[in-house]
C-alpha cells in the first residue's frame, strides 16, 4: 500500500493489513452531547496538539470523570459476536497509581484463542464475498464512531498507558485516520481489481484482469505503548481488504482493546468478523500464532517475539504472511 522505504511509524503501520457465554451490558461510551475532536475549525493531530482550544481540555475533563466513574467494572472478550467470560479474571492497574483498579478482564485460554480463530474462519467466506463498497461503508462508520468517542477513549488510554491527554487524543485520532486511509486506498484502487491487456494470439480472444484477494482469518497482536492505533490500524486494514480478524492487545492495556472491539461491533460488522481476546502472551498469544487455520498476522512488539512468530510461520508447508515490527 505504501512505499516500503518510508521509516515513520505511521507509514510502517500502513503496511499492517493483509490483502490476499455471559451477558454483559451494552453501554454508550460517550453521551450524545459530547463533541468530536474534529469539531469546529480545530482538528487534533500529533502536529496540532501543542496549541489546542480551551474546549478540548473541558471535554477531556468531562470524559475523565465519566471514565473514572466506571473504574473496576468487568469486561468480556468478544468471540463470534458474543461476550465471552473466562473462568478466571485479572485486574488492570494504572501505571499512574497502582492502587487504581481500572477494570477486571478475562484471563483467556488456548481454547478461547482457538474458538476465536474458528469464528473468524467461519465468517470469512461471507465477509470476503461481500462487495468491497459495503465493507468500506462499515469501516468508515467505525472511524466515525472512534472520533465521536475520542474523549472517553483518550481518557482510558491516559489512565491505562500513562500518556498525557494530548498524546492519548492524538493516538485516537490517528486510529480513525488510519482506518479512513485504508478505505481511501480501496476506493482509489477500485477494490484492487484492474483490467489487463488481452493476449496477442491470433485466433484467440481473452479478457484478463488482476484481482488482489484476501487471505482469511488474520491475527493482530498489538503492544502496550500504542494499544489503540497499533491495533486499530492493522485491524482496519485487514478487514477492509476482506480478511476476518482475531486481535489481542497487551495484558497491560486490555481496556483500550475492549473499546476498539466495541467500535467494530457497533459499526455493524457481522458476528465472527472481528474477534477480541485477552490473556497472557504465553497462553493466548502462543495458541493464536500456532493455530493452523491462521492465514496471516500483524505483530508489533519485541524483536524476540517477532522472530519467534516469523520462524514459526516459515516452518509450515508454505509461509503465510507475517508482518512484524
Amino acid at each position: 500500500c505504501s512505499d516500503p522505504n518510508r521509516r515513520t511509524r505511521r507509514e510502517r503501520q500502513r503496511r499492517g493489513g493483509g490483502l490476499r457465554a455471559v451477558s454483559f451490558p451494552v453501554e454508550k461510551t460517550i453521551p450524545e452531547q459530547s463533541m468530536s475532536i474534529r469539531a469546529a475549525a480545530f482538528r487534533l493531530t500529533y502536529s496540532t496538539m501543542f496549541d489546542p482550544p480551551p474546549e478540548l481540555h473541558r471535554h477531556f475533563e468531562e470524559a475523565l470523570a465519566r471514565v473514572k466513574a466506571r473504574l473496576g467494572a468487568e469486561y468480556p472478550m468478544w468471540i463470534a459476536g458474543e461476550a465471552r467470560q473466562a473462568a478466571d479474571q485479572f485486574e488492570g492497574l494504572s501505571p499512574i497509581n497502582r492502587n487504581w483498579v481500572l477494570g477486571r478482564f478475562q484471563r483467556g485460554t488456548a481454547g478461547d484463542a482457538a474458538d476465536a480463530v474458528a469464528a473468524a474462519k467461519r465468517a470469512w467466506p461471507a465477509w470476503a464475498g461481500m462487495h468491497w463498497q459495503e465493507r468500506v461503508k462499515m469501516l468508515r462508520r467505525a472511524a466515525t464512531l472512534i472520533e465521536e468517542r475520542a474523549y472517553d477513549i483518550g481518557a482510558v488510554i491516559s489512565l491505562e498507558v500513562g500518556k498525557n491527554r494530548m498524546e492519548s487524543l492524538g493516538e485516537v485520532q490517528e486510529t480513525a485516520d488510519l482506518i479512513s486511509w485504508y478505505c481511501d486506498q480501496m476506493e482509489g484502487n477500485h477494490g484492487y481489481v484492474r483490467p489487463l491487456p488481452t493476449d496477442p494470439l491470433k485466433g484467440y480472444v481473452s479478457h484478463n484482469r488482476t484481482v488482489l484477494k484476501p487471505y482469511g482469518a488474520w491475527a493482530v497482536i498489538a503492544p502496550f505503548n500504542f494499544p489503540y492505533a497499533l491495533a486499530g490500524g492493522p485491524v482496519g486494514a485487514a478487514l477492509v481488504a476482506g480478511n476476518t480478524v482475531v486481535f489481542k492487545v497487551a495484558s497491560d492495556t486490555p481496556w483500550s482493546g475492549w473499546l476498539l472491539a466495541e467500535v467494530f461491533r457497533d459499526a455493524g460488522l457481522p458476528p465472527g468478523v472481528c474477534n477480541f481476546v485477552t490473556g497472557s502472551g504465553a497462553m493466548v498469544g502462543e495458541a493464536l500464532i500456532q493455530h493452523p487455520d491462521l492465514a496471516g498476522i500483524t505483530f508489533t512488539g519485541s524483536y524476540g517475539v517477532g522472530m519467534h512468530i516469523y520462524r514459526g510461520f516459515a516452518r509450515g508447508p508454505w509461509p503465510p504472511p507475517c508482518i512484524a515490527e
